[in-house]
């Protein structure tokens, strides 16, 4: 890992910017500390907003090895540390019976060869040469006995494999742990990390980001986008309403068509590129489109 992108909250800024991520001093501010603090960094906020785009970021930027798990309901230790790998376990006590003792295939079968690294086993094993970038995704996904699991993982950093012993970190890892808040964390976890909120992005930030992500786009179309989106995003009854993943998504389709200008008939038949939910696509009328393109 580069040293150097620590050295400062601004060097964490210019790396970040140096990867096109567009980031606040606060965002940039929470990186340095958990960096420096060896703490996790627990990041949550609306879908589609950047969250995870952070933790890859980190890992381009200073070289280090991205080690992702990604959060599921049902989630537990055997997916996310680690299990043996039973058919080979079995294949060499077959072959191996007749000349060794009972206690001798046990220590050989229960072997770190045996062993199948998980993401979080996998993070533990890391150097201090080479740091991992450590991304725990959509943690609200998972059950909270999951989330319980990942509390002593992170207490001190070490697991126990009751056949092998206790493996520690020689490095800790930089973690980042991302939520869409789908349920409330525990304040356990909480207590453990550092926290930063990531909401929707200001008009000029998210001119900023696209003309960042998408460089052949014209500034003048970049600003209508964004407005666009930002008026879209005001709209009070909608269920989901479009992260910077979807303004990105309608950008790159507006230029894959050769738009150079919002127009009514574009919007109508790509606003499933921002709108991502069939009730909230019901609720675009024309008067509405209208009202929106306006800029009412």
């Amino acid at each position: 890992m580069n040293d150097d992108t620590w050295t400062s909250v601004e060097a964490v800024l210019e790396a970040m910017a140096g990867q096109q991520y567009i980031a606040d001093r606060s965002i940039a501010m929470a990186v340095f500390l958990a960096a420096k603090l060896e703490k996790p960094l627990l990041i949550e906020g609306e879908p589609g907003c950047g969250k995870t785009e952070i933790a890859k970021v980190l890992a381009t930027a200073t070289g280090a090895d991205l080690i992702r798990l990604q959060c599921y309901e049902g989630l537990d230790a055997t997916s996310a540390l680690y299990e043996w790998n039973y058919p080979k376990q079995l294949l060499t006590i077959r072959l191996r019976e007749a000349n060794r003792t009972t206690e001798e295939l046990e220590a050989d079968v229960f072997s770190d060869r045996f062993l199948l690294e998980r993401p979080l086993l996998r993070a533990l094993r890391g150097t201090p040469s080479r740091r991992p970038v450590l991304l725990i995704d959509e943690i609200d996904r998972a059950d909270e006995e999951f989330e319980g699991l990942l509390l002593e993982l992170l207490s001190d950093y070490q697991i126990t494999i009751p056949e092998i012993g206790t493996i520690k970190a020689q490095a800790i890892p930089f973690v980042v742990i991302t939520s869409n808040r789908t349920r409330e964390l525990s304040d356990a976890l909480k207590r453990r990390c550092l926290y930063v909120y990531i909401g929707y992005p200001s008009l000029e930030k998210e001119v900023a980001i696209l003309r960042a992500k998408v460089p052949a786009l014209e500034d003048r179309l970049a600003t209508e986008i964004a407005g666009f989106v930002q008026r879209v995003r005001a709209e009070e009854d909608l269920v989901k309403r479009p992260g910077t993943a979807e303004t990105l998504d309608w950008a790159a389709a507006l230029m894959a068509l050769g738009e150079h200008e919002i127009r009514r008939e574009f919007v109508e038949q790509t606003l499933g590129f921002l709108v991502k939910d069939a009730h909230d696509l019901q609720l675009f009328s024309a008067a509405r489109l209208d009202a929106l393109l306006g800029g009412e």
